[in-house]
C-alpha cells in the first residue's frame, strides 16, 4: 500500500501538471515600434506634440 503523504504529493503534482497544460499561451511580443520622441524644437514649431497615428 502506498503511504498517504506520497499519494498526496503525487495528486498535487498531477493537478499542477493538468493546470499548466490547460493554461492559455502567453501573448507574443509587440512588434510595433515606439512612437517617435518629440523634441523641444518640434514642440515650438507645432505648438503641441504632433498627433499620434491611431493604433489598430
Amino acid at each position: 500500500m502506498v503511504p498517504l503523504p506520497r499519494l498526496v504529493l503525487a495528486a498535487i503534482a498531477a493537478l499542477g501538471l493538468a493546470a499548466c497544460s490547460n493554461a492559455p499561451a502567453a501573448p507574443g511580443p509587440e512588434l510595433t515600434p515606439p512612437p517617435p520622441r518629440v523634441d523641444a524644437k518640434t514642440q515650438l514649431e507645432y505648438g503641441a506634440p504632433p498627433p499620434r497615428a491611431p493604433r489598430y
